[in-house]
């Protein structure tokens, strides 16, 4: 009976997507043909919204249900669509704090094109020691390692960019070993092809 319900909620939040989706297609078309450009873009920025929300959804349901011993914090999730200079926004957390680890999906992301660049230097982090370049399921990624001033503990983040898309894993209390593991877990390869 629980499985009967969550797929009728399921197809019901997909038709109401769907529904939702051809009504702004359908506002963009005929704001275009009356020659009303500025109500046709609006109508289509709001269907891109919408697809990235829904590909939002689809992209949780890639990421792992725990981090080591950490459950995943599902009343937290957070998942956006946006235009512009960022689109899809994803957030995630993980057990509470002092434990807790954050996952953040960003395609467009300003920054991509900067952690590129940076990525692409074979000097990167040989001026800071506490950052330096690691390989995550083939992508270059940079790891930095903070020292909690309240703790005295070693937090790290970690940051893949995946084409046009930004992946950064935050792991309180952690070491590098650890994070890494954590990074193994999501299927980085996947998430790049649909937020593409």
């Amino acid at each position: 009976m629980k499985k009967y319900i969550t797929l009728t909620i399921l197809a019901l939040s997909l038709s109401a997507f769907a529904q939702d989706f051809a009504k702004n297609a359908a506002a963009a078309k005929s704001a275009y043909a009356a020659g009303k450009l500025e109500d046709s873009r609006f109508a289509m920025e709001q269907m891109l919204r919408e697809l990235d929300v829904a590909i939002g959804q689809e992209i949780l349901k890639l990421l792992p249900p725990n981090m080591g011993t950490m459950n995943v914090n599902a009343k937290d999730d957070n998942v956006s669509g946006g235009t512009g200079a960022a689109g899809l926004y994803v957030h995630r957390t993980y057990g509470a704090a002092p434990k807790r680890t954050e996952i953040d999906i960003i395609n467009n992301s300003p920054m991509i094109a900067g952690l590129s660049a940076m990525l692409s230097m074979p000097i990167i982090g040989m001026g800071d020691p506490n950052q330096k370049q690691v390989k995550v399921q083939g992508y270059k990624a940079i790891l930095q390692k903070n020292e909690n001033t309240e703790t005295g503990k070693m937090d790290y983040e970690l940051q893949v960019p995946c084409n046009n898309t930004l992946l950064t894993l935050k792991v309180d209390d952690s070491n590098e070993s650890e994070i890494l593991n954590f990074a193994n877990q999501i299927p980085l390869p996947k998430i790049a092809q649909m937020a593409q």
